[in-house]
């Protein structure tokens, strides 16, 4: 019969060695990681600080030309004009200054001054909303092209003739009712 023995492996110094060298892998692994979605974060909020550009921002900047931005502007009313058979909407709207106390006043100061900074816009594949309206606030994600037309694939609108602020603790009376 064979004969067998069984005998106690030696430990040695160099497992000792493995184990801290992968404690430092580990923890430089970690450092990694922490620092990448650190960056990601700090990132991806400053990118997304402002909803929308100007539209005087967006024609002083040539780098916008050609990508995907978000602007905002007054619609002047006079300009819309509507396809219903192949659902293209163009109008133009005029520069809304980036800050102001009354969203309506600024509105209606933009769309009212000849100076103001104006760029036509064209939206293609969607029915006209019934906020398109002289001095209504459109927010559009679209792409400027080398002769100044702003394509819109997304069109947002907010008119503020339809709505009325209160101030904190004051109630809204709706006229109509």
């Amino acid at each position: 019969m064979a004969q067998a023995t069984w005998e106690k492996p030696q430990q040695t110094t160099s497992s000792v060695t493995r184990v801290g060298n992968s404690r430092w892998k580990f923890l430089a692994g970690g450092i990694l990681i922490l620092a990448a979605v650190t960056y990601l974060i700090v990132s991806s909020t400053t990118a997304g600080a402002r909803y929308y550009i100007t539209v005087d921002e967006l024609l002083n900047n040539t780098e916008y030309v050609g990508k995907s931005v978000r602007i905002s502007g007054a619609v002047i009313g006079d300009s819309i004009k509507y396809d219903d058979k192949n659902l293209v909407i163009d109008f133009s709207i005029a520069n809304i200054p980036s800050e102001y106390s009354n969203l309506a006043q600024a509105l209606y100061e933009s769309v009212n001054d000849p100076n103001a900074v104006r760029i036509p816009v064209q939206v293609v594949g969607q029915v006209k909303p019934d906020l398109l309206k002289h001095e209504a606030q459109a927010i559009l994600t679209g792409t400027l092209d080398e002769n100044g037309v702003f394509h819109a694939t997304e069109l947002l609108l907010k008119c503020p003739t339809r709505f009325q602020e209160a101030n904190p603790g004051e109630s809204i009376v709706n006229p109509s009712a």
